[in-house]
């Protein structure tokens, strides 16, 4: 089959979404996407997205719907680019536009595979973590903020030839690489998005500045800990984060040494990210849900089913809860309750 053959569904017209494809478009694929509503649809079309940033700049006009139930054709692929929070109520939509022998990927945050493959079937998805940053500007004009690669799997199986395909057409927007630890690699970027995703929606906080609080940096190593521990016990073997943060070694050790060690990178990341605002920060202020279920939920979900102890990520998702349910607001205060005093 040629590529241009390939019909592929993009699902959500976010920074991600959009920019993704754009540049299968841009490539020769044959590309439509799924925009929500009708005048970003007619944005696309009739005008095209405009990508920028880290990538250089183009404009790519392409089909464009606001719902799944517009879609006249059947897809090979269906790329899933929404919140996490929307993906069940639309998976059977997605299921009526997916070919038998299709696939659905996922490119959201958290770990979402087992909750598709109950509508669209395990043998029908692949795991998928994006590892490049991106941003909308406006309904049309998306930014890709930094580099980086997607890293595809299947769940249950081996890589085989008709994955190393599907890389190569998704190697049109960023380098692929397959791995057979899918399971591994979103776990991994799971742990670090419950660390910053969920501390910095509860105390509003760029990333720079909240790790330059050490109760903050405290409470985010415990987070990681109670992760790891979950992941254990689910026989989860983690990779390791970036291809430089190793969760087991971070939160290794005991005594001084090891604790400076931990600060001393946590202070890196801070220092490197510090203008980084958490993605359910944004969520919150614009009074959309956040994604928290499916981030430190996951850990919180497992953790039950393994009778392990998580209690610092239990509280931070009824804190997030709370938030979003106008019962709490978001402040640095909100760490001063007697829960994390044992962080001080």
């Amino acid at each position: 089959m040629n590529k241009s053959d390939f019909k592929i569904l993009v699902v959500g017209a976010g920074a991600i979404g959009g920019i993704t494809a754009a540049f299968l478009k841009k490539n020769g694929l044959n590309v439509e996407i799924v925009c929500k509503y009708d005048d970003y649809a007619s944005v696309v079309s009739d005008t095209g997205i405009e990508v920028s940033g880290v990538c250089g700049k183009f404009t790519v006009k392409m089909s464009a719907c606001a719902t799944i139930s517009q879609v006249k054709e059947e897809k090979d692929i269906v790329l899933l680019a929404t919140k996490a929070t929307d993906m069940m109520e639309i998976a059977p939509d997605i299921n009526s536009v997916l070919k038998k022998d299709g696939f659905l990927i996922s490119l959201q945050n958290g770990i979402c595979e087992d909750e598709l493959a109950s509508v669209i079937g395990k043998n029908r998805v692949i795991g998928c973590v994006t590892g490049w940053g991106a941003t909308m500007e406006s309904p049309g004009k998306l930014v890709m903020t930094s580099k980086g690669d997607f890293i595809i799997g299947y769940p249950d199986k081996v890589t085989d030839d008709l994955l190393l395909y599907i890389g190569e057409l998704l190697s049109s927007v960023v380098p692929v690489r397959t791995t057979d630890n899918i399971l591994g690699h979103l776990y991994s970027k799971l742990i670090i998005n419950s660390c910053i995703t969920s501390l910095g929606a509860i105390c509003g906080l760029f990333l720079g500045k909240m790790l330059m609080i050490g109760k903050i940096r405290r409470i985010f190593i415990e987070i990681i800990h109670e992760a790891v521990e979950v992941a254990e016990k689910m026989n989860i073997k983690i990779e390791v984060f970036g291809g430089r943060l190793d969760f087991k070694k971070f939160i290794s050790g005991k005594g001084v040494i090891s604790d400076f060690r931990r600060y001393f990178l946590l202070m890196g990341i801070g220092y490197k990210y510090k203008r980084l605002k958490s993605s359910a920060l944004q969520s919150l202020e614009r009074g959309k849900p956040t994604e928290i279920d499916f981030l430190n939920g996951y850990i919180i979900r497992n953790a039950a089913e393994y009778s392990v102890s998580v209690p610092v990520n239990t509280v931070i998702v009824n804190m997030i809860h709370q938030i979003e349910n106008k019962k709490r607001n978001i402040s640095l205060s909100n760490f001063d309750e007697p829960f994390f005093d044992r962080f001080i």
